[in-house]
Parts: C-alpha cells; structure tokens; sequence
C-alpha cells in the first residue's frame, strides 16, 4: 500500500507544481481568469491519479476487493502527498520570486471593485478587506493552511468518488 500512495502520490503532486512553475511567469498575460481555469483543471487532472491509484491498489494488492473505509483511506494519503507538493511548491515561488504577491493581488482586489463600477462604500469594504488580506499573508501558519485550502476541496472531491467508484466486493462462492 505504501509503494502505490507514494508513487501516485509523487506523480500527482509533480503534475500539480510543475504546472504551478510553468504556469504562473504567465498569470499577468494570461488574466486571472484563464490562470484560474487553468489552475483548477490541473488539480482536476492530478486529482485524477487518486483514482487511478486506489485502482491500482484494489487491483494490484488487495486482490480485487476494496472498502469504501479503505479505498477513501489510500485516496486521502495520495491526496495528502500530492497536496504536500503543491503547497511546498507554492512557498518556494512565494519566498523566492513573488515575496510581493499579498500586495500585488490586493490592489487588484481594489481595482477590479473600482473598475466595476461599485460604490466608494463598497470600494472602501474591498480595501479593507486587501488590508486584512496582506496581514494575514505576514504570517506563514495562514499561508500554508490556505494553500493547502486551495487544493484540498478538489482533491476530497475526487477521493470520495473514486472510492464510491472503486468499492467492491468479491461475492462468496456458491454452494450447490
């Protein structure tokens, strides 16, 4: 069980930091739309080696059988290792090559209310809040634990499908 977590672990978190490096130079051309989409279909598309990988454990080593309990539990170790990847990435291009990024993403929080067309009421609530923002950012604790809030929902996601998917049972032969 240890090989196929790490393994497709390794394999999906590789594919969620790689696409983060290769992808972020980018996000200012690209829109913060675009990078969005972008972003969430590579989590879909690493989050799909938690499937492939519960497969390969039912298959492999647990004899065609599976749990529902068993199937989540190597999904979220998968997804845990995968996670791990991306937030240890996002902290190496944080620290490194982005250390204004709470500044920089705040004032366009502020822009995108003026530009709009919202209130100065609400332009006043949005500058507030990019102010909370770039506070809470200060510290490391709040950046890991969002971080990994990012990536974690899809990944949950997709480990109580792929486990709802994957159980099975192996029926008890008949007796004539």
């Amino acid at each position: 069980m240890k090989k196929t977590i790490l393994v497709f672990g390794v394999i999906s978190g590789t594919i969620l930091a790689v696409m983060m490096v290769a992808t972020l130079p980018f996000m200012e051309k690209i829109g913060e739309d675009k990078a969005l989409i972008i972003g969430y279909t590579t989590m879909v598309l690493g989050g799909l080696l938690v499937y492939f990988g519960t497969r390969s454990y039912r298959d492999n080593f647990s004899g065609g059988k599976l749990s529902f309990g068993r199937a989540f539990a190597v999904g979220i170790l998968i997804s845990l290792i995968a996670n791990c990847f991306y937030v240890g990435t996002w902290e190496i291009l944080y620290h490194k090559f982005m250390p204004d990024f709470a500044e920089k993403y705040s004032a366009r929080m502020v822009e995108h209310a003026k530009a709009s067309g919202a209130s100065q009421e609400r332009i006043d609530q949005v500058k507030r809040q990019a102010e909370d923002f770039q506070r809470s950012y200060r510290n490391p604790v709040y950046v890991i634990g969002m971080t990994f809030l990012e990536v974690f929902p899809p990944f949950l996601g997709i480990t109580l499908i792929s486990a709802a998917i994957l159980r099975r049972k192996i029926p008890a032969p008949a007796t004539t």
